[in-house]
């Protein structure tokens, strides 16, 4: 594998075995109930909800064309003050023109509220992968911390309905570790 090949590479086995990140990443429910049942305060702050493009390694996941453009939406999850989780979500235009339409009017609602709660939405396994400051997802994410981390973890997977996929992608922030996973 080349070097431009592997830094799109994500992985289908839970990374950090032991590190204080496991819990968050391999449970496979819906991450903002995770977050609410350890947060009193819990909010969500939107970011920037947009047309554009989606990652270099996010289109194919949702069969969007290399200049295709998708609604892409992206949201921190707070618990009290502090940002525990940068969300990104990418949603091809004939999604919401269909079963996704009511999603792109959340505003600051939680996603995954919505995806958990319809039992006919159906999921991929999750796939891992450590950002470094040469990802694009990495970079948005840091913007609100004061420290930049070396790495963040992130975690993806594509929800669909109906046929018409979306690609949810959480970055665990440093502050998701005193929530106590």
């Amino acid at each position: 594998m080349n070097l431009r090949n592997q830094s799109l590479t994500w992985h289908s086995h839970t990374p950090e075995k032991n590190g204080p990140y496991r819990h968050w990443l391999s449970d496979s429910g819906s991450l903002t109930r995770r977050i609410q049942a350890r947060c009193a305060a819990f909010s969500v702050r939107q970011v920037v909800q947009r047309y554009g493009r989606a990652c270099r390694d996010e289109a194919a996941l949702v069969g969007l064309q290399a200049r295709e453009l998708a609604l892409l939406r992206e949201v921190y999850l707070y618990c009290g003050e502090s940002p525990v989780v940068f969300a990104h979500s990418v949603f091809p235009r004939k999604g919401l023109r269909g079963p996704w339409q009511p999603l792109s009017r959340l505003g600051n609602k939680p996603l995954g509220a919505a995806l958990f709660a319809n039992p006919v939405v159906q999921r991929t396994p999750l796939q891992f992968r450590k950002l470094t400051p040469h990802h694009e997802l990495y970079r948005r994410a840091i913007r609100v911390l004061a420290v930049r981390p070396a790495y963040l973890w992130a975690r993806r997977s594509v929800f669909s309905l109906h046929g018409s996929p979306i690609l949810v992608t959480e970055v665990f922030l440093p502050q998701i570790l005193a929530l106590r996973g």
